[in-house]
C-alpha cells in the first residue's frame, strides 16, 4: 500500500502534518482506534527502487539500501476522500522520518503498511488523562476527540517551548498543561512525572494514556501506580523513542525494556 503526498503543513516547531492521497490507498481500513498507526518506510537516499517496491526487491539488498520501516500515528482518515493524514515529529534534518515530511512535496510516495492499534479512551470512565511530548502529540489529539462528551480530560504535553504547542479540541472538558523543556534545569526523565504529581487529583475513574520518550513514560507510570491514580488495566504506556538512543538502537532493546517495565509493581 502506498500514498501520495497531497500537501504538507508545518504545526508548531516540530511537527509536519502530511497528506496522502491516491489510488495506492484503496485498501486502507481504519481500526477506529484513538492511537491508530501505520508503519511506513523511508526510503534511503542510495535506495536503487522506489515507491511502490516489493519486499522480495528489498530483502538482500545492503542494509545502507534498504528501507527503514518507522511507524507514524494516524491524525485521521477520511474515507470519503480517500485520504490519508500523518502528523510526523521533526527535530531538524535528522531521522528518517522527520527528515522525509520536512521535505516531502505534492506527489512524492510513501509506502505504508497497516493500520493497527489498541488504545480507546475507556467509554466507562469518569475522567482521562493523557501524558507525552511531541512524539506522541498526534497521538494524545486523537485522544482527545476521542473521549466521550462532556468528561474531564487532561492534557500534559512536553514540547521545547511555547513555539511547539499546537490547538488540541475535545467534545470532552479538556484542560491542556503545556511543559517546556526550555525552561526546565532539573532531570528531563522527571519533567513530565513531575507534572502529573502536581496535578489535582482527577475524579472518579480515570483512562489514562501515557506515550513518548521511554525514561520519562516509565516515570510517569510509577506516579500514576503508586498513588493509585490509575488502575494498570485502565493504563495504555508505551515507549516510542529513548533519549540517547538513535532508531536503530532503541529497536534493538525496545523489547528487554517494555518487559522490565512491565514488571515493576508500584510501592
Amino acid at each position: 500500500m502506498h500514498g501520495e503526498v497531497v500537501s504538507t503543513q508545518r504545526l508548531g516547531s516540530h511537527l509536519v502534518r502530511v497528506v496522502l492521497g491516491g489510488p495506492g490507498l484503496a485498501g486502507f481500513v481504519s481500526t477506529g482506534d484513538a492511537d491508530e498507526y501505520v508503519n511506513c518506510f523511508f526510503l534511503p537516499p542510495s535506495a536503487p527502487y522506489s515507491v511502490p517496491f516489493q519486499d522480495d526487491e528489498v530483502r538482500d539488498l545492503p542494509r545502507a539500501q534498504r528501507p527503514f520501516a518507522r511507524r507514524i500515528t494516524v491524525r485521521s482518515w477520511d474515507e470519503a476522500r480517500g485520504q490519508l493524514t500523518l502528523d510526523i515529529a521533526a527535530h531538524g534534518d535528522v531521522g528518517h522520518a522527520g527528515r522525509w515530511a520536512l521535505h516531502a512535496s505534492p506527489g512524492d510516495r510513501l509506502q505504508l503498511r497497516g493500520p493497527a492499534g489498541g488504545y480507546r479512551p475507556h467509554p466507562e470512565a469518569d475522567s482521562y488523562l493523557l501524558v507525552g511530548d511531541e512524539s506522541a502529540l498526534p497521538a494524545i489529539a486523537a485522544c482527545a476527540e476521542a473521549v466521550p462528551a462532556g468528561r474531564p480530560v487532561v492534557a500534559v504535553v512536553e514540547v521545547e517551548d511555547a513555539a511547539g504547542e499546537v490547538p488540541l479540541s475535545s467534545s470532552g472538558v479538556l484542560d491542556v498543561r503545556w511543559v517546556h523543556r526550555a525552561s526546565h534545569a532539573g532531570d528531563p526523565d522527571d519533567l513530565l512525572a513531575e507534572t502529573v504529581r502536581a496535578l489535582p487529583r482527577p475524579p472518579g475513574t480515570v483512562s489514562a494514556f501515557v506515550h513518548g520518550e521511554a525514561a520519562a513514560t516509565r516515570a510517569v507510570r510509577r506516579v500514576l501506580l503508586a498513588e493509585r491514580i490509575v488502575r494498570e488495566e485502565l493504563l495504555s504506556c508505551s515507549p516510542y523513542w529513548r533519549r540517547g538512543h538513535d532508531d536503530e538502537q532503541w529497536r534493538a532493546v525496545k523489547a528487554d525494556w517494555v518487559r522490565a517495565v512491565a514488571a515493576e509493581v508500584p510501592a
